[in-house]
């Protein structure tokens, strides 16, 4: 990141429809040159609160400030944003060329210094030599390329971006996702992007909004929300996690001592709301847990139970154990590397699990 750590600033923004708050008092600020998601399901407020940066919606309550200027009622071409929109809304009847110059159409510029406008444009997305192809004969990353062209020609200082690459395959989406990232930092110009994918959101991102319910549940950076979510809700909505009902018998040094349904009595580190007697959540990743045919040396924690489900997925292994105590399987992700006898496990296989007091998070109970 570079640049003001406020340069967009949103204080207390609400955006209702009729007796629905869309958006509901979101406050928070994106630094200049941050690369920037808005994650969550759909109907969680994210669209709209990025469509009220780019000014097709007003806010109900509140404002946002863009480099120090409140920018409520500006309309959207005269604000230092530009947008992506998810469909991209390429025009069918003008080619590459013109489809990109669209972008300057509010601006007063003679042919020569348009052309190299477009010129420019075109290749930062790498698309040169591609200006008199039809918008019918280009792929999806194609398109997507000259919506990305389109919106960067008018040289915004925020670029909003709505699910751009939600109508691309899994591979194209991947490898776009790296070029929108490269192109991002060569740029240096804030990024806000909007998406649904986990997967996307923290490959891209310097920081993740996890939104739900039109509220902001967690901003971090990826790795934060992945190892230390604040409920059990983020936990849940990134990535996958095994959720065990929980109680704080005693606190020591900075560790509670848990008795667990299933996974026996624990120690992890303390929070303020793990308090002596306290009903919570105990909360472990998947890959974090270790599997074994025995009991592991030393006195770590270990439970033992039964595979109920395994699948080899060529790299690794995902297994699922069924122990005594809990309400579902304990999910496994295994390296194949990490299981020297990985092969001779499969369903009605007895195992240990295992894992450090490092790998246990505590959420608050809801």
């Amino acid at each position: 990141m570079n640049g003001n750590d406020a340069y967009i600033r949103i204080e207390k923004v609400s955006k209702h429809f009729g007796d629905v708050a869309a958006v509901d008092n979101v406050e928070f600020n994106i630094s200049g040159g941050e690369f920037f998601s808005l994650l969550g399901a759909s109907g969680c407020g994210k669209t709209t609160l990025l469509r009220m940066l780019a000014g097709f919606e007003t806010p109900t309550m509140g404002e946002i400030y863009i480099d120090g200027a409140a920018i409520t009622g500006v309309p959207p071409h005269q604000r230092p944003t530009n947008m992506v929109f998810q469909n991209y809304a390429i025009f069918p009847h003008l080619d590459v060329r013109r489809n990109t110059a669209y972008g300057l159409r509010t601006e007063k510029l003679d042919k020569a210094e348009s052309n190299r406008r477009v010129d420019e444009a075109l290749e930062m997305v790498k698309l040169q030599g591609f200006g008199d192809r039809k918008s019918t004969e280009l792929s999806g990353g194609q398109r997507q390329r000259v919506a990305l062209a389109r919106a960067l020609i008018r040289r915004p200082k925020v670029l909003l971006l709505d699910e751009p690459l939600g109508a691309l395959d899994k591979k194209l989406r991947e490898e776009m996702q790296l070029e929108l990232r490269a192109l991002q930092q060569s740029l240096g110009i804030t990024f806000i992007f909007v998406t649904h994918d986990q997967e996307e959101a923290m490959t891209l991102s310097d920081r993740v909004a996890v939104m739900s319910g039109g509220k902001v549940l967690q901003i971090a950076a990826p790795k934060e929300i992945y190892n230390r979510p604040v409920s059990v809700e983020v936990a849940d909505f990134i990535g996958q996690m095994n959720f065990v009902d929980a109680s704080v018998t005693d606190l020591a040094d900075g560790q509670a001592l848990i008795d667990t349904a299933g996974l026996g009595q624990i120690k992890a580190r303390a929070t303020e709301f793990a308090h002596k007697g306290a009903n919570i959540v105990v909360a472990v990743r998947p890959e974090k847990l270790t599997l074994s045919k025995d009991r592991p040396a030393g006195e770590g924690n270990a439970v033992q139970g039964v595979i109920s489900t395994a699948a080899y997925l060529g790299d690794r292994s995902h297994f699922y154990v069924t122990v005594a105590g809990t309400d579902k399987p304990i999910a496994v992700a295994a390296q194949e590397s990490d299981m020297s006898d990985g092969q001779s496990l499969g369903a009605d296989s007895a195992v240990w699990l295992s894992w450090s007091d490092e790998a246990v998070v505590l959420l608050n109970r809801a």
